[in-house]
């Protein structure tokens, strides 16, 4: 991809947007177009160096106005959070298939040289994922499908839509299952935060306030793997820059179950807690891992930053904005 041709990037002004829009800087692109929905001050991350607009791009005229010159487009712009917002908040996942449509039709008309999607390991068959010691999931285990109600299904039809819009159009479409991507800038409360955030949070919260316990959302034997940002804006550009047109993984294949999250965060934070589990909790599938296999035959590499490392980066993140948040003299 030429460095001087305009790149655009949805959902901006989320984590995995923001993070991806810092990396392409730092590689030398000049021309980038970053795109989100919520106004410019409550983004996570906001580079002066870019075009950056707010715009509903649930919006037809909005979503043109976006793929206007741009050579490359990536779509990571959903209405989305962890579970907890996933379970209770299905419309508003599913009105996310505007968005997808829209840049769909903006970017063939514009002659966008390349398209990429952001799905999710959501798409995958819930029946593929009921036990904890989960067999790690191949592209191939989509179908039959049964993906996470709401989210899950906008994703996977979005993929199609994706899909058809190569058959039909010439378009170049990448695609990237992520599996549970976590790290510094992005949201750790509010209700739509993932569970490394989450479990982040409450460990500090318990350390600053003196209270050495913690509530746990279901047994916390339920398993998923976790990938560090790094990881994954890595993969992205990766699979961006290969000919590689079938949805792939992107994801950690290293299973980790919630109780071992906390272990590993109380670790970094020096304390143990008394843990409280709430069985009627949002919970998901009960077991999700990444099979690796075809991202490491067709780009020759996989996720490698180990938990501990990302978990501690995290960790130093959100704690630092929790003080800066409750003023002076909140650090202990």
């Amino acid at each position: 991809m030429n460095r001087e041709k305009l790149i655009t990037v949805t959902g901006a002004g989320g984590f995995i947007g923001g993070h991806l829009v810092r990396r392409l800087l730092a590689d030398g692109h000049t021309a980038i177009r970053a795109v989100d929905i919520k106004p410019l001050a409550e983004w996570y991350q906001r580079l002066p160096q870019v075009e950056n607009l707010s715009l509903d791009l649930r919006d037809k005229d909005n979503c043109y106005q976006a793929c206007k010159n741009a050579g490359w487009v990536f779509n990571l712009a959903c209405d989305m959070g962890g579970m907890g917002f996933i379970e209770t908040s299905k419309a508003a996942c599913m009105l996310s298939v505007l968005i997808n449509t829209h840049l769909l039709m903006a970017a063939r008309d514009c002659a966008v040289q390349r398209f990429f999607y952001a799905s999710t390991a959501c798409v995958y068959n819930a029946a593929k994922q009921n036990v904890p010691g989960v067999a790690a999931l191949k592209e191939s285990d989509v179908y039959p499908a049964m993906p996470e109600d709401g989210y899950g299904w906008e994703k996977l039809f979005s993929e199609r839509m994706c899909r058809h819009f190569s058959e039909d159009f010439g378009l170049e479409i990448r695609i990237a299952r992520f599996h549970n991507v976590y790290g510094p800038h992005g949201t750790w409360d509010g209700g739509r935060e993932k569970a490394p955030a989450a479990i982040c949070r409450k460990v500090i919260l318990a350390k600053l306030d003196g209270r050495h316990e913690i509530e746990i959302w279901g047994d916390g034997e339920q398993t998923r793997s976790f990938m560090f940002i790094d990881d994954g804006v890595e993969g992205t550009l990766r699979l961006m820059h290969s000919a590689v047109a079938e949805p792939l993984n992107i994801g950690s294949d290293t299973l980790c179950s919630v109780n071992q999250l906390v272990d590993i965060v109380e670790e970094i934070a020096g304390i143990r807690l008394e843990r409280t589990y709430i069985a009627d909790a949002p919970q998901g599938v009960r077991g999700r891992n990444s099979d690796n296999t075809l991202i490491r035959e067709r780009l020759g590499w996989a996720p490698g930053v180990p938990l501990e490392v990302g978990m501690e980066k995290t960790y130093r993140w959100i704690h630092d904005e929790i003080v800066r948040s409750r003023g002076p003299g909140a650090a202990k």
